[in-house]
């Protein structure tokens, strides 16, 4: 009797473990709600469950999985209960059309807390065509060649000569499609010719790539008229136009809804519409050179001429710098750094409303376009500024660091230099990766503004954080002015991209995942947007997926935080599938934790922003993650260094963010944040790690190459980059004989302190060759003269007559 008693107990206890088993198996891979309560109800029967229980839950099942019966005895009260508690937040119109605009992409699938590897790993890596690479290697380099920095900070200007070149290759041109004259090229290859020519000259950089971005060109592309486009973008496209675009002004900022700047329609003696325009406007790039001035403006119709009521809305127009009342030609000064950078003015300006983006078509439609165009300005040309700025410290600091000796070593050798060392090579790496996905999704259709954003805000932050390391690397040789210095105008000009398309703080705080909770959440927007219509159907439907997706990513989370992500299954084999797993883990934590700080602070998590930026912290280095696992990927798995560490310098990141959420969310998190700590899910790179990554940059011409990849580097003698860098070669030449001279030192063949006479005593005991000891000279040579920084007179320095 024993036995048998022993044996249905373990019999009982193998079921219910099995059946648990079961159970958080279809918890964790997410199976209907359905096949649930199929599983239950069988459950029930075999554990033998009295029947007036399972008369209680049958009913309840019904309701549940019953959709046109569950709408109304369920989710009708629901409903009713988050309208009168207003639990949901209250959406502008501006905000809901920023929602709406564009489309969303990666970054759903790593909100949904499941990613799909094999969706990750297979968006298109941009290739340049023959053409573009053609433009790259002729106008592109020739223009570089062209300009000089130090003369353009001198003298604040370009020479004629430049604007004229800039004109005739169509630099202003790249994104104007060809049959209507214009170059025509790939995001991927506007961002490289962005890149390179950042990397020669900040200035040059913004002049070309403003053109390119947000303004007339990229509206009349999307949205304008067959008759504007025929009109405007050819000459656009050969710079008989200048345009600029105006939108920011005074009071307004990155809040489009407090913009002042207004028309007014009216009719004319001859029976058309007009509208009569003021506006004042600051920070537009181009104005006061521009021949043609996009204004973004409230549009207001008091006759109702239009059909749309008296407020039109954000209106977007093209207007002649020459029509009456347009005030062009004063300048503002961004940190000394030369690009026109302007304010701008319109008194009683009047224009037709054919002149409208779009025409009468396109009248209260500006802020909509505005917010599926950003992607130019916040994906292509910031990103590709930031990366060809990061490969030119790269190159300057790994060679520099070398050449600069201290105490008689290579201050490359001191471990206080590793480590800004290490964090800009692996920034490079890292921002290149960033730069080429995003431009490849773009290419491919995709208009993702929260991707865009973290793009945007990520590259200018993390560029910031190469250049000051950089600055601190060459120390005197960065401060001292002149033809020398190749940092100090990166440095200077690294926070003006930071206020760029929106100032970082509120990039990072109110878009990323401001919108991002409610447009790339699969289910959030859906159920806002059913309350807001009082569509039962459509918020019953949202809101039962919503409770599932919770549930899913819940266990999850735990199942894959108690193995530390190995449970995930990725189709990703190699060095990196242990990251691939780790961005699972981190994916399925996110989601579960974004949606219970949107049930727990509802309308209230917009403005709690210290969270939002944390939350934004963690999918931006998601996606960046899944940019450099991808680039590893497209590179033929090369460099795997390079993307290790910036690998575990961004799971870091992630593990930083979810702790600062932990910290600050209430009891309930905190309670979990022990957990968090002792089960990380990332660490910074190691020291090991830092240096072995520096020893493949120093050590392996071809890593080092591949890193700076798309920066210009002139071949002529007197350029600073190319003498820094010729010193750096002769220095990994030299290098065997500086340590058989080293050696001969030790053991007494020669005395210490090298001149003449003991140079001829080396030839003369065979220690090494005449052409040896001349190639020891020559790099002597080269490395004292790129050392050496920039002085002047003292009239020359009061008068800024400045050599070079």
């Amino acid at each position: 009797m024993m036995l048998d008693g022993f044996l249905l107990q373990y019999s009982l206890d193998v079921l219910i473990v099995g059946f648990g088993l079961i159970m958080m198996t279809l918890l964790f891979i997410g199976v209907p709600l359905w096949l649930w309560s199929l599983g239950l109800l069988l459950a029930l029967q075999g554990f033998g469950v009295l029947s007036a229980v399972y008369l209680f839950v049958l009913p309840v099942l019904l309701i549940l999985n019953l959709s046109f019966v569950r709408r109304y005895v369920v989710s009708f009260w629901i409903m009713k209960g988050m309208q009168w508690l207003k639990f949901l937040p209250v959406i502008s119109q501006t905000e809901k059309d920023a929602i709406e605009a564009g489309n969303v992409w990666m970054d759903a699938e790593l909100f949904s807390g499941k990613p799909n590897f094999k969706t990750l790993l297979s968006q298109p890596y941009p290739v340049l065509t023959e053409e573009e690479k053609a433009f790259l290697e002729g106008p592109v380099n020739t223009l570089c060649e062209m300009v000089n920095d130090w003369q353009v900070h001198r003298s604040r200007q370009f020479s004629k000569e430049t604007w004229d070149y800039l004109k005739k290759e169509k630099f202003f041109g790249m994104i104007i499609p060809k049959q209507y004259s214009g170059l025509g090229f790939s995001a991927n290859a506007h961002s490289a010719v962005i890149q390179k020519l950042s990397s020669r000259s900040t200035p040059l950089g913004i002049t070309v790539m403003v053109p390119n971005s947000l303004g007339p060109a990229e509206l009349l592309v999307h949205y304008g008229t067959e008759e504007q486009k025929n009109y405007y973008l050819p000459r656009l496209a050969s710079g008989e136009e200048i345009p600029c675009f105006a939108l920011t002004e005074s009071g307004a900022g990155s809040d489009a809804g407090a913009m002042s700047s207004y028309g007014v329609v009216f009719k004319g003696q001859d029976g058309d519409l007009y509208i009569r325009l003021n506006w004042k406007k600051r920070y537009i790039t181009l104005a006061s050179i521009s021949t043609l001035l996009g204004l973004a403006f409230k549009l207001k119709d008091p006759e109702n001429l239009l059909g749309k009521g008296v407020n039109v809305g954000i209106t977007c127009a093209l207007i002649p710098t020459s029509t009456k009342g347009v005030v062009i030609g004063r300048r503002h000064d961004p940190l000394g750094v030369p690009f026109y950078n302007c304010p701008t003015q319109g008194q009683d300006v009047i224009i037709p409303i054919k002149s409208v983006i779009g025409g009468k078509e396109g009248v209260g439609r500006g802020w909509k376009m505005l917010m599926e165009c950003l992607a130019a300005g916040r994906g292509i040309s910031l990103p590709a500024n930031c990366a060809g700025g990061a490969k030119l410290v790269a190159r300057v600091s790994t060679a520099y660091s070398a050449v600069r000796k201290q105490f008689g070593l290579s201050i490359r050798k001191f471990e206080g230099i590793e480590e800004p060392l290490s964090r800009i090579v692996g920034f490079s790496y890292l921002l290149e990766a960033l730069r080429a996905y995003t431009c490849g999704g773009i290419d491919a259709g995709a208009k993702p503004p929260v991707i865009t954003a973290i793009a945007k805000y990520n590259a200018t932050e993390l560029f910031r954080d190469v250049i000051n390391d950089g600055m601190d690397i060459l120390g005197g040789a960065a401060i001292s002015m002149g033809p020398r210095n190749l940092l100090a105008h990166p440095y200077f000009a690294a926070p003006i991209s930071i206020t760029v398309e929106g100032a970082n703080i509120l990039t990072r705080t109110l878009i990323i995942f401001g919108q991002g909770a409610m447009r790339c959440h699969p289910y959030a927007f859906q159920e806002v947007a059913a309350i807001e219509s009082g569509d039962i159907k459509k918020f019953d439907q949202a809101f039962f997926k919503h409770i599932g997706h919770v549930i899913r990513n819940h266990w999850r989370y735990i199942l894959l935080s108690l193995t530390r992500g190995y449970l995930a299954f990725v189709p990703v084999y190699g060095k990196h599938r242990r990251y691939a797993q780790k961005l699972s883990w981190a994916s399925a934590q996110f989601a579960y934790y974004a949606d219970i700080a949107m049930a727990t602070l509802g309308g209230d998590l917009k403005r709690k922003e210290k969270i939002t930026g944390r939350f934004a912290d963690i999918l931006s280095w998601m996606y960046i993650s899944s940019a450099i696992l991808r680039r590893y990927e497209a590179e033929g798995r090369k460099h795997s260094l390079e993307m290790t560490w910036s690998l575990e310098y961004a799971f870091a990141q992630i593990q930083k963010g979810f702790e600062g959420i932990l910290s600050n969310m209430g009891w309930m998190y905190r309670s979990m944040l022990w957990w968090q700590r002792m089960n990380p899910i990332g660490a910074l790179p190691s020291d090991q790690l830092g240096n072995r990554l520096l020893q493949d940059i120093f050590q392996n011409q071809d890593s080092r190459d591949a890193l700076t990849e798309g920066i210009y580097q002139s071949k002529q003698d007197q350029d600073s980059l190319h003498k820094l860098e010729t010193a750096f070669q002769l220095l990994k030449q030299t290098e065997p004989l500086t340590k058989v001279l080293s050696q001969a030192i030790k053991s007494g063949k020669i005395k210490k302190g090298l001149d003449a006479s003991t140079l001829s005593e080396v030839i003369e005991k065979g220690i090494l060759s005449k052409e040896e000891v001349e190639l020891l000279q020559k790099a002597d040579e080269y490395i004292w003269d790129v050392i050496q920084v920039d002085d002047y007179s003292e009239e020359a320095y009061l008068n800024r007559a400045f050599e070079g």
